[in-house]
């Protein structure tokens, strides 16, 4: 028996212009994904995923990769394994059973494709972002988060003709981390479409990538809550005009104390909260709003 482990991840700043090679400050989440990989008697790859409370989801055993799969889940899986065989022609996936095992909800959208590609990488020994570049795509920020124990600054660089992705260990402790919070809005975002819809609707921004990346070490170095908050707003309304969407604050909150941001894909899945006020008022203005996951930042960041 073999056991691998990815880690969720949250980004914070840089969202959809990380894409461009703005920097992004990321931060990998104590939630995560496990792998088993186990022995079988019987040919083929059975497969199996279970939730966060054990109980399984999905379940196929493949003899093969050739032919498509009325189960978009299946379907999606068989196409990772045929990227695997061609970045390692010597995979050997017979008489295998793979279990995979969340430790959070699939809707929160903390990574559950992410981790999934960082564990078969991890197994099948191949590099988890090609793999990633041949599957579900995106900027590869979540590769590195299921791949480190600290958040990261993360960027996309070119070297002569090839996009390389870069990143590095940050030592982002804010002394005023009592007053974060992360809060699931409920509404899961698809990563694919939502970097589909930004490559197609917006164009390079060359001065936005420079603002963002400014902003992100701003951000990074943040003494206090009130200079992380005014940099927080500076960066949601770059995001927002770019974009042509809504500050999620302006959208949901207009009247809340503390700031709001986006994290990721707009529209859904978690935000990050700042308060001065205790935990108990902060989660139960949330709560009064029909937002139940309110977590500490301690209770999300690794």
């Amino acid at each position: 028996m073999k056991k691998f482990y990815a880690n969720g991840k949250l980004l914070l700043t840089g969202e959809y212009v990380v894409l461009d090679g703005a920097l992004a400050l990321a931060l990998p989440t104590q939630y995560g994904q496990g792998l088993v990989v186990e022995k079988r008697k019987d040919k083929g790859l059975k497969w199996e995923s279970y939730d966060e409370h054990g109980k399984a989801w999905l379940q196929h055993t493949f003899q093969h990769f050739n032919t498509t799969v009325d189960n978009p889940s299946v379907e999606r899986l068989r196409l990772i394994f045929n990227a695997i065989q061609e970045l390692n022609p010597d995979f050997q996936h017979n008489h295998t059973i793979l279990s995979t095992h969340l430790t959070f909800p699939k809707d929160w959208g903390l990574g559950s494709s992410s981790t999934l590609i960082s564990l078969l990488s991890q197994w099948a020994e191949v590099n988890p972002f090609e793999l990633l570049e041949k599957t579900f795509g995106g900027s590869g920020y979540d590769i590195a988060c299921a791949l480190s124990d600290q958040p990261i600054l993360y960027q996309l660089e070119k070297k002569e003709d090839t996009i390389v992705p870069t990143y590095q260990a940050a030592y982002f402790e804010p002394s005023f981390d009592e007053h974060l919070y992360f809060v699931y809005l409920g509404n899961k975002q698809d990563s694919r479409e939502g970097i589909q819809r930004y490559k197609s609707k917006v164009k390079k921004n060359s001065a936005v990538i420079e603002d963002i990346t400014e902003i992100t070490k701003k951000i990074y170095h943040a003494k206090s809550l009130l200079k992380f908050e005014m940099h927080l707003k500076r960066h949601e309304t770059i995001i927002s005009k770019l974009i042509g969407l809504p500050k999620v604050q302006d959208k949901h909150f207009e009247y809340y104390w503390g700031v709001v941001k986006s994290l990721g894909a707009w529209g859904g899945d978690f935000v990050l909260v700042t308060s001065h006020k205790s935990y108990e008022e902060t989660k139960r203005y949330f709560n009064e709003k029909g937002f139940e996951v309110f977590l500490r930042y301690e209770e999300m960041v690794l």
